[in-house]
């Protein structure tokens, strides 16, 4: 047997400089999207206004860049092929405040001993261009060009085959691009974009605000089925569109997260995201953004991937914190909040502008000062994250019984509109339809309601609120409510029994196979005692209730509240249908009911037209 530890060590040598490329490339260079997102971050760092992408074969055979940047000088184009050559940081303090998009240097070289590349620049007020073909030796040649930069990738992996055999389909690289396209129109509206695939012209964006360049991209469906969001805290700040709990669907790539104008595909934020959706949104539907996260640049490292897709915050769970509560207050906004007319109109299928969010695109953060000038902005950053943990009260009162009130003279029924014309956003109940859905009428049309579902929601709210502040009110019962129970049951409420007691119900036994609830939460008296208090059992025996998690807890209110809310098949009064209107108008997330179902949907009077042909 070969005894392989005694063979001779090999000897160590420096690997050429191509080989040392190609390596790099295969970090870098991972497709061509990979080449056009590197060459497209170069454009807008230069300045660019306008740029022109034409693509060949997905890319595969030909990208070509074309933008009006401030050009590369004449003697520096040889440079700008050489590895870790750039003109965007020289420092580590550079490094730790990058605020432009391409910084590593690696880019151009990497592409050029994979491909064919070739660069024709302009330098503003120089007399003429000049032509560099990325080949040894090269030397820099005249060439016509008004102004600006052209860089041409011919052939990617001709002298790698074997890479090139992991290349997908032409449809599919050809998508890889046209999304790579899109991110980085979006972060910068004000550039226009065109867009070139085998000699057919795809899209061409004209430079516009915010609002109209995300319609342009991701379509008028989703600024109209969108929230604005805007919040900011010292050196943070988030501004953007979050999708509306009842408009999203199960696509899992509709999230667009960009970090100083970086596409990013961050942990941290991802997961914040789904924790602000958790509680609103249904079954196995996905939440739809496209976010701006402005952040002092040196709070935040971009220098973790070669690709530069993956950034390290240096609080991560205070940008969590901030994430989170910044949408979750957005899609918490009462129905009072949500009332203006949707962003987009839906006779035009275009953005309204009187509707549009108060932001425009604001440029990454650039370095300013030396390091120290950060820590000021980082104490105001930390601070900020502690205040955020505090989760604003509801304005409805924990230990207030759902009652059906009236808040308008009984005697203004169905007969008697209300004089003002524009009256709450949810308007006027007319009727209750098969005892489950409230027909309304507000200024702008139809309102119908899933009544158990809005009572639910209101439920769930008032007991969340009431059980962080530890004032859930009981309603004791005149008779107790009686029911079978199993040993196990009986253990259960004897081993929780001050746990149930703060959540509001007083539950005994009556024998040895009898349970008696002697109280129940006032919010829910009108609910059954025994199912709730049979379902609540359930709950305890199967996860415990001493130390409930968040996620938990709301999942054990969510289910007392569905059953304690009003049932199918009631038959309210007219007062009453108005009282849950109001209630539900002052009730965070009150457009979902717990299991992220709408409560409520609208038919304007333009919609009901078009059901009868009305003006056609």
């Amino acid at each position: 047997m070969t005894a392989h530890y005694n063979a001779p060590m090999p000897t160590i040598a420096r690997l050429p400089d191509l080989l040392i490329s190609q390596i790099a490339a295969g970090e870098v260079v991972e497709r061509p999207a990979s080449v056009l997102k590197e060459l497209l971050e170069n454009s807008l760092d230069a300045g660019s206004k306008a740029i022109q992408v034409h693509l060949e074969e997905g890319g595969v055979k030909l990208i070509r860049i074309t933008d009006d940047g401030c050009g590369i000088a004449k003697d520096e184009l040889a440079l700008a092929l050489t590895r870790h050559a750039t003109s965007k940081i020289s420092s580590l303090d550079d490094l730790e405040r990058v605020g432009t998009l391409g910084f590593r240097g690696e880019a151009l070289a990497s592409v050029a001993s994979v491909a064919r590349l070739s660069i024709t620049s302009r330098e503003r007020g120089a007399a003429h261009a000049w032509k560099l073909k990325g080949e040894p030796d090269a030397e820099p040649e005249p060439a016509a060009l008004m102004a600006g930069t052209v860089v041409e990738m011919r052939d990617l992996y001709f002298n790698t085959p074997a890479r090139r055999k992991f290349l997908k389909s032409e449809s599919t690289e050809f998508a890889h691009c046209a999304d790579a396209v899109r991110r980085l129109a979006l972060t910068r509206p004000d550039v226009a974009i065109s867009l070139t695939h085998n000699g057919r012209n795809l899209f061409q964006l004209a430079p516009a605000d915010a609002p109209r360049r995300i319609a342009d991209i991701l379509g008028d469906d989703f600024l109209g089925a969108a929230r604005a969001v805007d919040a900011g805290a010292g050196p943070l700040s988030i501004v953007g569109f979050a999708i509306d709990p009842t408009r999203a669907t199960d696509a899992k790539d509709g999230q667009y997260v960009f970090v100083n104008g970086r596409f990013v595909r961050d942990k941290i934020i991802s997961h914040a995201l789904r924790e602000a959706y958790r509680d609103v949104l249904h079954g196995s539907r996905q939440p739809a953004v496209c976010l701006f996260v402005n952040i002092d640049p040196a709070l935040v490292d971009v220098n973790v991937h070669p690709a530069k897709t993956e950034v390290r915050f240096r609080d991560s769970r205070a940008m969590h914190q901030f994430v989170f509560h910044a949408i979750q207050r957005t899609l918490a906004a009462p129905v009072q909040a949500e009332a203006a007319p949707a962003l987009v109109e839906r006779e035009t299928s275009t953005v309204n502008p009187e509707n549009r969010p108060n932001f425009e695109y604001a440029p990454p953060l650039r370095h300013q000062g030396s390091l120290g000038v950060a820590e000021p902005a980082a104490a105001a950053y930390l601070a900020f994250a502690r205040a955020a943990q505090q989760v604003t009260p509801s304005s409805a009162s924990p230990a207030t019984t759902f009652q059906f009130q009236p808040n308008f003279p009984v005697d203004r029924g169905i007969d008697s509109p209300p004089p003002d014309s524009a009256g709450p956003p949810l308007g006027y109940a007319l009727a209750q339809l098969h005892g489950i859905y409230i027909l309304a009428q507000n200024a702008r049309g139809l309102i119908l309601i899933d009544m158990h579902a809005a009572h639910e929601r209101i439920l769930y709210e008032k007991l969340k609120n009431a059980f962080d502040n530890r004032q859930i009110a009981t309603q004791a019962l005149l008779i107790p409510a009686v029911f079978s129970a199993d040993p196990l049951d009986i253990a259960a409420v004897e081993e929780h029994a001050e746990a149930l007691a703060d959540l509001g119900f007083q539950i005994a036994p009556l024998g040895p196979n009898q349970l008696g609830v002697r109280a129940v939460p006032a919010l829910l008296q009108s609910g059954d005692p025994a199912a709730l208090a049979k379902s609540l059992i359930a709950e305890l025996r199967e996860h415990g209730i001493t130390q409930l998690a968040t996620a938990r807890r709301n999942e054990l209110l969510a289910t007392m509240a569905c059953h304690g809310a009003v049932r199918a098949r009631r038959l309210l009064t007219v007062p009453e249908m108005n009282a849950l209107l109001r209630q539900m108008e002052e009730t965070e997330r009150a457009g979902q009911c717990n299991h992220g179902r709408p409560t409520w949907t609208e038919l304007s009077l333009n919609d009901l037209d078009k059901l009868f042909l009305r003006g056609q």
